[in-house]
């Protein structure tokens, strides 16, 4: 299985750290004590800007889950589109060539899923194969294209595609003041990212994807996630997740060994930017300078953590100036559960 490409689709909407800043100090006004704290917290995520499903005047209006998810439903379809087309158009591909379509998120619920409205859209074939899954948060990018990668094993003439849509701005709690909430509001940001992967009997370009492993680390659930009520998704957002994040050491040399290489036999790194302090476990449990994340520093910097999407944004990156032929590529998300996906590539 090879991938082939990874389109990409922001929002329009983009405004900088300091803009933000502005907006949710005004908002809380009053009953927060300490803006210094909120400053301090948003300072330390090291993100620059982000963009945005709605133009920021619109939030006040999202009085209750419903109307924050009927927007998630109406802006992941229109970027999903963009994120769909730009993949295909950058793999050579049409919109009828696609035989399997997973689609992933977890800021937000569609039944019928963003998949099923974008057979409508795209006049996707009616006999499409689509797996919607939700729940798997920032590790469903790599998740995805392991998930994808397993089905092409079985059907290698086909051509799957994996959308990630994560609107994370509509999940806000304006009214929860918790030091979650608040790096959360400063740290995650919205946008769109498509994976077109290829079987092994079709000819293409791209790296191949080698081998995937899966690792869930019993009890752990309270590390990372939503707690999911009337007023939408509050998150669950624990300070042991950097502590977690040094443990990957060991899940990736088992995982190499059992391919017959080892770290020093992995020439790139695509990396998940779940905040600073887990590029820096990453940085030290992999035992790499930070040039080697820079992909990763980079995306965090410029969009934020885009949950699921980040780590296919960094892949669309590094596709874009790829590594030597024949060179080993690593591929690694962290995710609710808790959970790790490893993904091998090889150029």
């Amino acid at each position: 299985m090879r991938i082939a490409s990874v389109g990409r689709a922001l929002p329009a909407h983009h405004y900088d750290q300091e803009t933000l800043l502005a907006a949710l100090r005004q908002h809380w006004g009053e009953r927060f004590h300490n803006p210094a704290r909120l400053e301090q917290l948003h300072r330390n995520v090291l993100v620059r800007g982000r963009h945005l499903a709605l133009p920021l005047e619109a939030y006040p209006a999202l009085e209750s889950f419903g109307a924050a998810n009927d927007a998630w439903i109406r802006c992941a379809v229109d970027l999903g589109e963009q994120a769909v087309a730009d993949a295909l158009a950058r793999a050579g591909l049409r919109p009828d060539q696609i035989d399997h379509l997973f689609f992933v998120s977890v800021t937000g619920i569609a039944a019928p899923s963003i998949d099923a409205r974008l057979v409508n859209r795209m006049v996707l074939r009616t006999d499409l194969k689509r797996t919607p899954i939700f729940g798997l948060g920032c590790v469903a990018g790599a998740a995805g294209v392991a998930r994808a990668a397993d089905y092409l094993r079985a059907f290698p003439d086909q051509v799957a595609v994996l959308l990630s849509v994560e609107l994370c701005s509509l999940t806000l709690q304006r009214g929860d003041l918790s030091i979650p909430n608040l790096i959360a509001s400063g740290l995650f940001g919205d946008g769109a990212a498509a994976v077109a992967l290829t079987g092994a009997a079709r000819a293409g370009a791209g790296p191949r994807v080698v081998a995937t492993r899966s690792i869930f680390y019993p009890g752990t659930e309270r590390a990372m996630g939503w707690e999911i009520g009337s007023g939408g998704f509050r998150v669950v957002l624990s300070g042991e997740v950097p502590k977690l994040a040094l443990g990957i050491r060991k899940d990736v040399d088992e995982f190499l060994a059992s391919q017959g290489l080892s770290r020093a036999d992995v020439a790139t790194f695509v990396c998940h930017p779940g905040g600073p302090k887990v590029l820096e476990a990453f940085e030290q449990a992999l035992e790499v300078p930070r040039e080697a994340l820079a992909a990763t520093w980079r995306s965090l910097r410029d969009v934020g953590n885009l949950s699921s999407a980040s780590v296919l944004f960094v892949l669309a990156e590094t596709l874009a100036k790829p590594p030597a032929p024949g060179s080993f590529g690593l591929m690694i998300a962290m995710g609710p559960g808790f959970c790790s996906e490893l993904v091998l590539l090889q150029w």
